[in-house]
């Protein structure tokens, strides 16, 4: 109560002093200590006095004036987030206004991530001291930020708001982005709807984002500014696919090129030319036809108002190759090309852009050996064909290479009368024999029972590809362009001379080349291999023989269809033990003999005979 007693002491004399002319003041206070007066002419105020902090009001009277001017500004707490009013804007400081007796500077820099800053505008300032060693309150806006930084960005991205960010500075796929203060991660793929090639222009700038992922426990923030023109453009996106229709023309800018397609922004959409509708012709690669901001024209193919997708076609606008195709070319033309494509079955010749033949590996050449396409062109190639077919409405063409040279199949018998003999080249090996090459496209099979006067295992053993071999013509399939050749037939039989040197019962030595349950495989003279059964290859002292045994063989049996020899070796041993029990005929085995004949002999005597028999009956029996 005596504050406020005081206070109105104060202001008593204040407002009388402006009512009040200064010659009818009472003398007690003119003689008094000065009083502030408004109507005092400021040239004869005693400004030292106020300076030196002179008694104006009094010690007392000083005191209840400061206290009720301390109550017209705010209460500041240092250490604290307050929201001030920005005052001013230098290049260097931004003043703000906290309702303090002073007004509080704060570096420009930490205003950067808002660079619509303008005077009038609130913002939170954290409060560093309130009175420094100058009397300056002193603040910090990136404090004030840091602080509520986390609860700012977990409730921008709860109600999915847009922020402001600072691009800081580039790093490994993307950007670093100072939201309230905290650095997010803005990803390359996030930056713009269209591929970025030059990161740093970004970096130094200002962006509105859009928090995309927060990771609470390690606090890292990620943010996307792609994500604001995609929902930008979705909207556009519904519009302009609303008005679209097929057939429709429109003008686009190649925005992006893949190994499958283009894309082509349609202002606010994109659509894709497929690779296979850039051309009518074959390519590799879409840059062979576009390139990237280049402005065509193209037809909407079709599209899918749902997945907002949208089939664009380049090729479409100009007219089809087919449809353009020489009308006077027939089967039976001849017609140049390149090989566009080579698959195994045949190759793709383009006679025109757009327009391509097939030639299947069969009309590529007159062999008849089955082959791949690559074994007889590449890519690139210029190859003259004929038409074999052609069909415009389907738009198919088949073409022939071997048609444009002789075929070697005809009058092949006057060529290759059978018993003439040639040399051929081996060009592939079977089981069953060697297909072997007269000349370009006539070749032969000389079957494995053809080849050698001796039994083979596999024609390898005989010869490799790329031999050259003498072969006799044998038989024909003209239809069918087959050719039997033979090779052993141009060499002697060599049975002939074995049939002459190896004839029943003759005995020679042999080699046991191997040994099986069954019996032995005997190697004799000029490597002719015969045969033993194991009972007759037993040796004189009961004991088997082994595999590389040298022993005399008996030969039993020779069969020329089957060429089969049939040895013994126990008969070699066996007629000599014969031979060593043989012993001198005596008188009754001749007696005996001579009986056993006479009784064969019966039937072939006369009736003249008898009489002379009786006597030599008698004699025989009187043992004269």
């Amino acid at each position: 109560m005596e504050e406020n007693k005081t206070v109105v002491a104060e202001e008593t004399p204040v407002a009388q002093a402006a009512e009040t002319p200064a010659a009818e003041a009472p003398a007690a206070e003119k003689t008094s200590s000065p009083v502030l007066n408004a109507s005092v002419d400021p040239d004869k105020f005693d400004w030292d006095s106020f300076e030196n902090d002179g008694d104006i009001y009094g010690k007392e009277d000083k005191k209840a004036v400061a206290q009720e001017y301390d109550k017209t500004l705010s209460k500041v707490v240092e250490n604290e987030v307050v929201e001030g009013v920005v005052t001013a804007i230098s290049k260097r400081e931004v003043i703000v206004n906290i309702g303090y007796k002073s007004e509080g500077v704060i570096m420009a820099p930490e205003f950067r991530y808002n660079p619509d800053l303008k005077v009038g505008d609130k913002v939170e300032v954290y409060v560093e001291t309130a009175e420094d060693k100058k009397g300056q309150l002193v603040l910090s806006h990136k404090k004030a930020r840091a602080l509520r930084s986390w609860d700012m960005v977990n409730q921008a991205y709860n109600n999915n708001e847009i922020v402001k960010g600072y691009v800081k500075t580039r790093t490994k796929g993307g950007m670093i982005v100072d939201i309230f203060g905290i650095e997010a991660f803005l990803p390359g793929s996030q930056i713009d709807i269209k591929p970025i090639r030059d990161y740093d222009q970004y970096v130094d700038t200002t962006m509105d984002f859009k928090i995309v992922k927060i990771n609470q426990e390690f606090r890292n923030v990620v943010v996307s500014h792609k994500a604001l023109i995609e929902a930008e453009l979705e909207q556009q996106k519904s519009e302009i696919i609303s008005k679209l229709e097929k057939g429709q023309v429109l003008e686009g800018t190649v925005k992006n090129i893949t190994p499958y397609g283009v894309f082509v922004d349609l202002g606010g959409v994109d659509g894709l030319i497929h690779i296979t509708d850039l051309s009518w012709g074959r390519i590799n690669h879409p840059e062979e036809v576009v390139q990237l901001d280049q402005k065509i024209r193209v037809v909407i193919l079709d599209f899918d108002e749902a997945k907002k997708r949208i089939a664009l076609g380049l090729k479409q606008l100009t007219v089809h190759p087919w449809d353009a195709l020489d009308p006077n070319l027939k089967v039976g033309d001849k017609v140049k090309g390149k090989v566009v494509l080579i698959a195994d079955y045949g190759a793709f010749v383009e006679i025109e852009p757009g327009v391509e033949g097939l030639i299947h590996v069969s009309e590529m050449s007159w062999s008849p050996r089955l082959r791949i396409a690559q074994d007889f062109l590449k890519v690139g190639d210029e190859v003259e064909a004929q038409i074999l077919t052609l069909d415009r409405e389907e738009k198919k063409m088949s073409l022939g290479l071997k048609q444009l040279v002789p075929n070697p199949w005809e009058n092949i018998r006057e060529k290759y009368p059978v018993g003439s003999k040639h040399t051929a080249v081996v060009r592939n090996i079977t089981n069953f024999g060697v297909f072997a090459e007269l000349e370009e496209g006539i070749e032969g099979l000389v079957h494995i029972s053809d080849i050698s006067w001796t039994k083979i295992k596999h024609p390898s053993e005989f010869v490799q590809p790329g031999d050259k071999i003498d072969v006799v013509i044998l038989d024909f399939d003209e239809e069918n362009h087959k050719l039997s050749l033979g090779h052993k037939q141009l060499l002697p039989n060599p049975w002939d001379e074995v049939e002459s040197k190896f004839s029943v019962g003759t005995v020679h030595d042999g080699k046991i080349a191997s040994i099986s349950d069954k019996g032995a495989t005997v190697t004799l003279d000029n490597d002719v291999e015969a045969f033993c059964s194991s009972k007759e290859l037993v040796k004189e002292d009961g004991t088997m023989p082994v595999a590389g045994d040298v022993l005399p063989f008996k030969v039993t049996e020779l069969k020329r269809s089957t060429k089969r020899i049939t040895l013994s070796h126990v008969k070699t041993y066996a007629a000599v033990e014969e031979k060593k029990v043989e012993r001198p005929a005596s008188e009754s085995d001749n007696t005996k003999k001579a009986v056993k004949k006479i009784n064969s002999n019966i039937e072939k005597t006369t009736l003249g005979d008898i009489t002379e028999l009786a006597a030599l009956k008698d004699k025989l029996e009187k043992g004269e």
